[in-house]
């Protein structure tokens, strides 16, 4: 029942009737963004939060949705369904409006809807629950039904956050439930699912829950049961009217004013009589109201419409803009049915019947593929009659007239109807029937050559459906060039979706051409709300946002993940000009080196290399897009450098990324990628060596000149670090020019007894380096990274042990010489120190150099042991500090033998150990925080039980935590039990220094007086906490760290190892103190003689750039080698093999499951296809008969007789007849046959085409009959009484082309037959009214002046012009004034001057037809009639075309014109296109 409406919105409502009709409030700004991801940025920066969004929503829909509501009651007849008497909206007295006053104008006049139905701000809306086993939960609003489609599509899409489908699907159909055979109900759902879900589409029903709508609700139940939670859902929208749905007083709301509403909704379809339930299975519902109760068909005008302007909106940005288009699913139905089919199709809307769903469905599916000749009024009343059974009766004769014209309509449109048949022609999936109809309906459409195919391929990567796209687009028709790609390219790219990225580039898409500056900042201004994206907005805000400026925002925060020791991968806006910044990639026209795209610009001795496909690959990989990712890096040159920068990008990230599941997506993605690097690599070292460990040192230009190798260290990739290849070469970096099987035996004779290197007892990699009296032999040895590093460890060792004797027995007063030397060993480990901090990279800071000084551990330590030896030597040096001073150089000394636990890491066995240590070392500060809970809580509660107001602090944190440390360790305390109280050992007033005070005791103090129980007990479970389970969870803390890292000791080793010999590598060969000779050289040459340094020896190197070239090529060739090697392991993976033979076993079982007859129908069609070859070989041997018979060869009487001859011949002529009939069509007219008259609310009469004929009977023809009020130029109507037909009357001729007409009680008969309507129409004249099109055709040219050929033949262009309300373009030609021989249009176009050349051209031109046009505006009484002359220019130059393109004028601001390439899918009005093929065909021209 509907509820009473308050007081107040009655008077509201009195007050406010009698308005106009509502429209858009001017408030609104209804912002249609064409958005690709409306739900998914919810977390946008700045954006409203979600109480914000609900209360802007509530507001919003009040002010803009209304609702309908009958404002007096007129008594009906009818009862309503409770038995009472009701008004004619079919609502009670007492649900209408409370106290509304008796209106004098409304009593006693008839109930009109347009003055008793008022509109009132809606009160249903917001989210239902829908009552049951599963709560399903959706939204809903209940809207008026003049409510404009653009408020829907906004609530929807901003309100509602759906996104922006790329698809719409609109099923309908029968509206009662009906049976569906099992297996095609569950193809149906599946298929329609499908194509919703993988294409982003919106489903429209009608919202209830019965017939179709609750076949698509079945449908996605049971999506949404299979599907995981990280699947997107599938948008089923119910259009339904609000006036039958039963128990709809659940979806009110109680006060206008209450906050979020949710509506609880039982389905009872028990009790809904005749009213209907809502489908719980949709997502949002559209409830149309247009005021009145148990009125069907309500939704249908604003379903229409909507549905129509969502088909209108685009979806996408810049060349992959599309509308969004919109396709008609059928299953079963009835009338209604068929008139939603018709108006789809006169719409050009492609639409789906699934045949065997029933009723009409069938009907159209039995008769789909008949010519249109054979589709007669019996065939269709045969086919009413078997599939409509007992409802057959009620149709009448006209009903299937009007059926059969419907029927004949929608067949003929054959391009835009598809029959979906269950495993026949090809056809297993719905979603494919669906996909394959829409690309059907576009062929057809206005696109044709290049802008067809690639109009389809938008759809395609739109819909996300790369096996559509390769088996519909990507075939031999069309030959796609790479170019023509790039815009769905980038649309691929921006909307994440690999495989069309993959199928672009096997049809030939180079990255390197595609990747230009422009695409590059579109794709960075595109990207996801991610963690890169926040960190380039944070960049951006602190500058400006120009496309200037955007590639060097993205290159700092690049720089940012990559490490400072890279440089910035693109420039800054400062170095060049504009239009060089620009140009940050090369074109396709610039120089190749090697087939790489590089260019180099320097500024300020700044190099920077642009690679178009390490920038993709950049792009795609700080979004985290793994396959998109892996795609491009495959196509990238500098492999592993791009590996393991990307390994290093994702570590970086995931540092800082807060979502637990994108930080695994992250860390997984960084391993995959460092796997890759690991592979490539190991294809090359297993080719050769030396040129992979070339890649280890080559300085990569376009990655920031940095090396595999420091990207390695950087990402801490040990995989990566500890492959044999890697550490061979660290090997011999650490042996420098030695050989590595040279023992250490053999460098410590020749460091104690260094002429011993120009012996043989070491030997050397090199040539010049084997003679034994070489000095550059002892140079070699000396300045080996393992010599300095065992000379250093030598003279760390003497140092250490001096350091110890002199403070332990040579300390005095005043510093000794050993003390001194002790000093000047340390001032060369401090001068050895700075030269680390200050000779870093070039290109660093000294901010950047100490940042990287402090990074490491051993550096820290260093500093700290040496400052605090410093502080010891100043107070050593001050005599009243003299003992302060000696404990500080002790500490020191401490820290300085913990230095050498560095110098062991080189070790293959303590350096595992060591890592080892160090790991427990942060087990055990864990520890240490969960023990001082225990400590401090036992120690101070001891301390207050046995001690009274202990008022010495040294004996309070003896007592409080001292005392309870070493009680783990067994000393118990002597006063916990008061078994050893002695006053003797203890102050009883607390003053001795000495002793502790005593414990509480008696008068006597001769027995304790704390409870000892109380003790005892908390002794106990203090040593139960601590010692059982603290010490056996450090036990345990430090046997998983042991077996977490023994796992990986190896590689942690490795990987460590490189540090060591980075170190010694640079190190000056001479050991402290003489290393200071090696400083007090490099002070002069800085500070005196003002010389550069010496660059620090670094592991990497600059290659020549063929050199570079060469290796780039053949590690590229041994990249394809591994991505082979991996595809063919992924084959015979058991994965694979298991899902392999899955595939193949269902495909068995769909074989199995199809029904024999359809077998047996495949058989009968390769029989037919038998017969028709046998047919033609029957032909071929009468034909050779008759030759040899006519030639005189053999007699008459030797003739064979072929009697299968004419009994093969009569299907082939059939088919013939066949074909025929469908090129040259029906025979009579047909758009002067369309249902709905132009421009006007008039219907004609059904005519089919066996009835268009005047000699054929048709008694029922009744035509309604309709003239305009007005003659279309604006003049008086003609009077009938004065008309002479089939002569010149006047100045208007009305003689027809195709002889005399008849006149039938004083009006002219249609020569081509009945329309359907009688009268004039929005014609000008009865009869013939005559018309003039002239052809205005040159030939197409390219750039150079060539004419353009398309399969061998000419291209023509002609000249057209089109108006704001037209839908098509028009040749410029039309009706001509009385006595004129120009029509209007083409005065219009051409300037007053050129009026009368161009009557001479027509005058010269050649006639192409002339003759009667099937117009939408012909009746029965007048028809249009035109002469078309083509005028063609042969001659680009020719004078005639240079005037007439200069004297092109549009008179009305509103017409354009333009040359257009002719061809048969030219955006041109169907009846002029048969004039334009005519024009072709003259030339022997494409068509």
């Amino acid at each position: 029942m509907e509820p009473l409406v308050s007081q107040k919105a009655s008077s509201e409502l009195q007050e406010g009737s009698g308005g106009p009709p509502r429209s858009v409030p001017d408030g609104v700004v209804l912002r249609i963004q064409r958005s690709d991801s409306l739900r998914g940025n919810r977390r946008l920066q700045g954006s409203i939060d979600h109480t914000e969004k609900r209360e802007s929503l509530r507001s919003w829909i009040p002010e803009n949705i209304k609702k309908k509501a009958c404002v007096y009651f007129v008594e009906s007849c009818k009862l309503s369904d409770a038995g009472k008497v009701a008004c004619e909206c079919g609502y009670t007295r007492e649900q209408h409006l409370e106290a509304v006053p008796q209106s004098p104008t409304l009593q006693g006049k008839k109930w009109d809807p347009e003055t008793h139905v008022k509109e009132l701000p809606t009160d249903a809306f917001g989210d239902i629950v829908f009552k049951g086993l599963r709560q399903k939960q959706g939204r809903y609003v209940r809207v008026a039904q003049d409510t404009p489609p653009s408020v829907l599509y906004h609530l929807m899409t901003q309100h509602w956050d759906l996104e922006v489908p790329s698809l719409l699907i609109s099923v309908t159909g029968g509206a009662k439930n009906f049976n569906m055979k099992p297996r095609l109900k569950s193809i149906f759902r599946r298929g329609l699912v499908k194509v919703a879900q993988t294409t982003g589409a919106w489903i429209i029903t009608g919202g209830s829950h019965t017939g179709v709508m609750k076949q698509v609700g079945e449908a996605v139940r049971d999506f949404s049961l299979s599907s995981s939670c990280r699947e997107r859902g599938v948008v089923t929208i119910g259009v339904a009217t609000w006036g039958t749905i039963h128990n709809r007083d659940s979806l009110i709301r109680r006060t206008p004013s209450q906050g979020d509403f949710t509506a609880e909704y039982s389905v009872d379809e028990e009790g809904q009589g005749s009213l209907t339930c809502l489908d719980s299975n949709h997502s949002h519902f559209i409830l149309v109201d247009d005021g009145t109760h148990g009125q069907y068909g309500v939704e249908i005008p604003l379903r229409a419409t909507l549905e129509k302007f969502i088909s209108e909106q685009t979806k996408g940005k810049g060349g992959m803009a599309i509308k969004i288009p919109i396709v008609c699913v059928v299953l079963e139905g009835g009338p209604g049915t068929l008139h939603t089919i018709y108006n789809a199709i006169t719409c050009g809307t492609p639409c789906v019947v699934v045949e065997g769903s029933g009723r009409v469905a069938d009907v159209i599916a039995q008769v789909a593929g008949l010519p249109i000749s054979a589709i007669t009024v019996a065939v269709i009343q045969q086919k009413l009659s078997l599939f409509f059974q007992e409802a057959f009766e009620t149709f009448t004769e006209r009903s299937i007239v009007e059926w059969t014209k419907m029927i004949q309509d929608i067949v003929r449109q054959r391009q835009l109807l598809t029959v979906f048949r269950e495993g026949k022609d090809g056809q297993q999936d719905v979603d494919v029937a669906i996909l394959q109809a829409l690309l059907k309906a576009s062929r057809s459409q206005d696109h044709f050559g290049h802008e067809n195919w690639v109009h389809q391929l938008k759809l395609a990567v739109a819909w996300n459906r790369v096996d559509i796209a390769r088996s519909e687009i990507f075939t031999d028709e069309w030959q796609w060039k790479p170019s023509d790609l790039y815009p769905m390219l980038e649309d691929a790219l921006i909307s994440n979706k690999p495989e069309f990225v993959k199928l672009f580039l096997e049809h030939g898409v180079q990255l390197t051409d595609f990747a230009s500056c422009d695409t590059l900042c579109r794709l960075y201004q595109n990207l996801k709300s991610c963690l890169f994206n926040r960190k380039l907005k944070k960049v951006q805000d602190e500058g400006p946002e120009d496309t200037l400026h955007i590639m060097h925002h993205v290159a700092q925060v690049l720089r940012e993940l990559l490490g400072d020791f890279t440089q910035l991968l693109y420039p800054g806006p400062g170095h060049n000009d504009r239009q060089r910044s620009r140009r940050l990639l090369v074109s396709p026209n610039k120089p190749k080196v090697q087939g790489m795209n590089l260019q180099k610009r320097t500024s300020d001795h700044i190099t920077f290399t642009m690679d178009p496909v390490r920038d993709l690959l950049i792009w795609a990989v700080v979004q985290n897009r793994q396959e998109l990712a892996g795609i491009i890096w495959a196509q990238s040159r500098d492999c592993t450098v791009a590996a393991l920068a990307c390994s290093k990008i994702l570590k970086a990230l995931s540092e800082e990324e807060e979502d637990t599941d994108t930080l695994e997506e992250m860390q997984a993605l960084a391993d995959e990628f460092e796997h890759r690097a690991v592979g490539v690599f190991t294809e090359c070292y297993r080719k050769e060596e030396k040129s992979a460990q070339k890649l280890l040192t080559r300085v990569s230009e376009a990655w920031g000149k940095t090396t595999c190798l420091q990207l390695a260290l950087e990402a801490k990739d040990m995989k990566f670090m500890s492959h044999g290849g890697t550490q061979a070469f660290l090997t011999k970096v650490w042996w420098g020019q030695l050989c590595v099987d040279n023992g250490l035996w053999r460098l410590a004779l020749c460091m104690v007894a260094f002429p011993l290197v120009f012996t043989g007892l070491v030997s050397f990699r090199e040539k010049s380096l084997q003679a034994p009296s070489s000095l550059a032999r002892a140079h070699a040895f000396f300045t080996a990274p393992v010599v300095v590093f065992h000379l250093n460890t030598l003279s760390y060792f003497a140092f250490l042990c001096l350091f110890a004797y002199v403070l332990m027995v040579d300390f005095q007063p005043t510093p000794s010489y050993w003390e001194y030397l002790v000093y000047l060993w340390l001032l060369s480990l401090v001068c050895e120190e700075m030269r680390q901090l200050l000779c870093g990279p070039d290109e660093y800071g000294l901010m950047k150099m100490a940042a990287s000084y402090f990074s490491s551990f051993w550096n820290k330590l260093d500093v700290a042991a040496i400052l605090l030896f410093v502080a010891g030597l100043t107070c050593r040096l001050i005599p009243a500090t003299l003992y302060p001073g000696r404990v500080v150089l002790s500490l020191a000394f401490i820290m300085f033998c913990l230095r050498l636990m560095h110098i062991f890491t080189v070790s293959k066995t303590l350096g595992p150990k060591i890592i080892i240590l160090r790991r427990m070392m942060k087990d055990v500060f864990f520890f240490l925080f969960l023990l001082a809970v225990w400590v401090v809580s036992f120690g101070v509660a001891k301390q207050a039980i046995l001690i009274h107001n202990e008022r010495r602090v040294d004996w309070i944190f003896r007592g409080a935590v001292y005392h309870s440390y070493l009680t783990i360790f067994g000393q118990i305390p002597a006063y916990i039990d008061g078994v050893d109280f002695n006053l003797d050992q203890c102050s009883p007033n607390g003053t001795d220094p000495y002793k502790p005070k005593c414990p509480e005791s008696d008068e006597t103090r001769q027995l304790p007086a704390f409870p000892q129980w109380l003790t005892v007990t908390l002794l106990c479970l203090y040593l139960l906490f601590t010692n059982i389970l603290l010490l056996n969870l450090l036990i345990a803390m430090f046997n998983y760290t042991f077996q977490q890292v023994q796992e990986h000791t190896d590689q942690i080793w490795k990987f460590q190892r490189h540090d060591l010999i980075e170190e010694y590598h640079g190190r000056p060969p001479a050991p402290p103190p003489l290393i200071l000779l090696s400083h007090l050289q490099l002070l002069l040459r800085r500070v005196f003689l003002k010389a550069r340094a010496k660059p620090r020896r670094k592991l990497k190197k600059t290659l020549e750039k063929t050199e570079e070239a060469e290796l780039l090529s053949w590690e590229m060739y041994l990249k394809e080698n591994y991505l082979q090697s991996q595809q063919s392991q992924h084959r015979q993976s058991p994965e694979h093999r298991i899902q392999d033979i899955s595939s193949r076993v269902d495909t068995m079982v769909d074989l199995l499951d199809v029904d024999p007859l359809k077998q047996l129908g495949s058989v009968e069609q390769r029989l037919a296809s038998l017969e028709e070859q046998v047919a033609q070989t029957a032909r071929a041997l009468h034909w050779i008969v008759r030759a040899l018979r006519d030639s005189g060869f053999g007699s008459e009487a030797d003739v064979p007789t072929l009697a299968p001859q004419k009994a093969a011949e009569e299907p082939d002529e059939e088919a013939g007849s066949r074909r025929k009939a469908e090129e040259l069509g029906d025979g009579y007219h047909i758009n002067a046959r369309h249902l709905p008259y132009p421009d006007s609310p008039v219907s004609r009469f059904p005519v089919p085409n066996e009835k268009v004929p005047w000699e054929t009977e048709f008694p029922i023809y009744d035509p309604p009959c309709y003239t305009a009020a007005t003659d279309p130029t604006g003049d008086a109507l003609e009077p009938r009484s004065k008309i002479s037909y089939n002569a010149v009357d006047g100045l208007t001729d009305r003689q027809s082309f195709h002889g005399a007409y008849a006149v039938q009680e004083g009006l002219p008969l249609n020569p081509m037959g009945r329309t359907g309507l009688r009268g004039r129409g929005s014609l000008r004249y009865f009869g013939p009214n005559h018309q003039l099109h002239p052809v205005i055709t040159q030939w197409r040219r390219n750039q150079d002046g060539a004419i353009c050929r398309q399969s061998g033949r000419k291209m023509l262009e002609v000249l057209v012009l089109k108006r704001p309300r037209w839908e098509h373009w028009a040749l410029p030609g039309g009706s001509r004034e009385p006595g004129e021989t120009l029509p209007r249009k083409l005065k219009q176009v051409l300037g007053q001057a050129c009026w009368l050349p161009f009557e001479n051209l027509l005058r010269q031109g050649t006639e192409v037809y002339k003759g009667y046009v099937d117009d939408p505006r012909n009746t029965d009484n007048a028809w249009i009639e035109t002469v078309a002359v083509s005028v063609h220019f042969q001659d680009q130059q020719d004078v005639e075309l240079t005037r007439l393109n200069s004297d092109l004028q549009v008179g009305d601001p509103g017409m354009s014109i333009q040359w257009q390439v002719v061809d048969r899918r030219i955006p041109l009005y169907g009846n002029q296109k048969p004039i334009l093929q005519r024009a072709a065909t003259l030339f022997g021209a494409h068509y």
